[in-house]
């Protein structure tokens, strides 16, 4: 493991309480001493938005920190895994990958806040990854050793795609565990020993209630986006799970907020976590160019099609899925062909849909803000925020699906007249300076939207049948299952004998 000494670190920790007892244990707060409501040293307690803010004060240290200019190697990253980086044209660690590897890969406890986007994937896999390749003997039956939380479908897939392939370099095999598809398939995966579970919350309780699954050998757990969950409601699930564990395992937690009950699982979790952050890129200035079009709600669906009509892969954000269907129907209607994802799509519709959008047809995808998450797509250069967000969070995770790795973006909210001033403050607290123009349908900043972009190449041509020479013999037509190879040699034993 690497040395963790005279490297520049946070200048001030979250101290949190020792690890947490397994299910059925004294709960205390802090070194709270149960029924006195005061501290080991006789003080009160600290309040926990007083923790909050020690924990906000303690990343914005750390994010202020210099960038490390390590490699991999440097980083003491397992040889093989950094081959196998190489191989996939992965040679420069991410920021959040460069402070957090160290440290994670020590065994050390890591809360990292890093947006989408930021390379915090592979800123807790490699060093989950890395060790579990060091344990001795071999993975028991229903027993995996490393756990990854996710808030949805989408999000297990791509985290269970960047891992796998490296798993094989080392021996350590990933899989998923998520709702919207069969469970037996799970079932029968994780009864044959498997290292990692990637698993939303909901179906992995049901594998545990089935005794399908048993986390009594995880030695390492990671939350990845911490704060969805909280948003979905699953905090009460991510903790059951947690009280599964061994108390003594590495956590590794990584949200891009504290609030809605992130800070909770930090004070009850993480023992003594180092602290890393990187700035988010929006609030650092990124490539991403912002503009808010005031508008007529008359002339909403007609500026939205307009500026979908251009060459390249445009996102929009609507707040219902009756709204995403609405929207992706009306601007079929125009001309622009759309897909649409929400919560209501089954699991093979919205991968459909996220796997054509990415291949660029259709060209405009229409998705809602629970599904705005699970959409990692390379090259999408325009995110229009149809309807405006809940909050500047939400405004932050919605635009980060442009302008990713260094490329450029455009960001476009479209705002009523009587919207304007709460997207103002949505955009001030979000730390983002937006353009403002009212706009109709062929307005010049709409034409030049419309007109822009990296053009998407066209679709493969389509292989077109040939022509039966005349007088040719039909082709026999075969029953689901059965070839047409059987059904001739049925048809040869019916004929008559000459």
């Amino acid at each position: 493991m690497p040395a963790t000494s005279g490297r520049r670190r946070a200048p001030a920790h979250y101290h949190g309480k020792p690890r947490r007892q397994p299910a059925g244990g004294q709960r205390m707060t802090n070194g709270q001493r149960p029924g006195n409501g005061q501290s080991g040293g006789g003080q009160p307690s600290r309040r926990p938005d007083d923790t909050r803010s020690q924990l906000e004060q303690a990343l914005a240290a750390a994010a202020a920190l210099p960038q490390s200019t390590a490699d991999f190697t440097e980083l003491g990253l397992d040889p093989r895994l950094v081959s196998a980086l190489a191989a996939r044209g992965i040679r420069v660690p991410f920021a959040i990958q460069a402070r957090a590897l160290p440290d994670a890969m020590a065994g050390r406890d890591v809360l990292g806040r890093a947006e989408t986007g930021s390379g915090k994937t592979l800123a807790f896999g490699l060093p989950m990854l890395s060790r579990l390749a060091g344990l001795p003997g071999r993975v028991r039956e229903k027993a995996p050793r490393g756990l990854i939380l996710v808030p949805t479908r989408e999000l297990a897939q791509q985290v269970a795609a960047v891992l796998t392939p490296l798993g094989r370099s080392l021996g350590v095999s990933v899989t998923t565990v998520y709702g919207g598809v069969p469970i037996g398939r799970q079932i029968s995966r994780i009864a044959g020993g498997v290292d990692i579970v990637v698993a939303t919350p909901g179906r992995l309780i049901d594998l545990l209630e089935r005794r399908a699954c048993t986390l009594t050998d995880i030695g390492i757990t990671v939350l990845d986006e911490a704060d969805h969950m909280a948003d979905l409601g699953f905090l009460p699930s991510v903790t059951r799970i947690l009280d599964a564990t061994p108390a003594g395992g590495q956590r590794l937690l990584f949200s891009a907020t504290l609030d809605r009950g992130v800070d909770t699982l930090v004070r009850s979790y993480l023992a003594d976590p180092a602290l890393h952050a990187v700035t988010p890129e929006i609030a650092a200035g990124s490539a991403a160019e912002h503009s808010l079009l005031v508008l007529d709600d008359g002339d909403k669906v007609a500026v939205a099609a307009e500026m979908a009509s251009r060459p390249a892969r445009t996102l929009f954000f609507v707040r219902t899925k009756h709204g995403a269907d609405r929207l992706a129907r009306q601007l079929d209607k125009a001309g622009v062909p759309a897909a649409a994802i929400h919560g209501d799509r089954t699991q093979g519709q919205r991968q459909r849909a996220l796997d054509s959008f990415s291949a660029g047809h259709p060209r405009v995808l229409v998705a809602t803000d629970v599904a705005a998450r699970g959409i990692h797509v390379d090259g999408v250069e325009l995110v229009v925020h149809f309807d405006p967000p809940n909050d500047h969070k939400d405004y932050l995770h919605r635009s980060g699906r442009t302008a990713r790795a260094g490329a450029t973006g455009l960001v476009v909210t479209l705002a009523l007249r009587d919207q304007v001033r709460e997207i103002q403050r949505l955009h001030a607290a979000a730390g983002v300076e937006s353009a403002r123009h009212h706009v109709t349908a062929g307005h010049p900043v709409v034409r030049e939207i419309a007109t822009t972009g990296t053009p998407v190449p066209p679709p493969p041509p389509v292989r077109e049948a040939r022509p039966r020479p005349a007088g040719a013999p039909p082709r026999a037509r075969s029953r689901p299952g059965h070839s047409s190879r059987s059904t001739d040699r049925r048809a040869s034993r019916r004929r008559p004998a000459a």
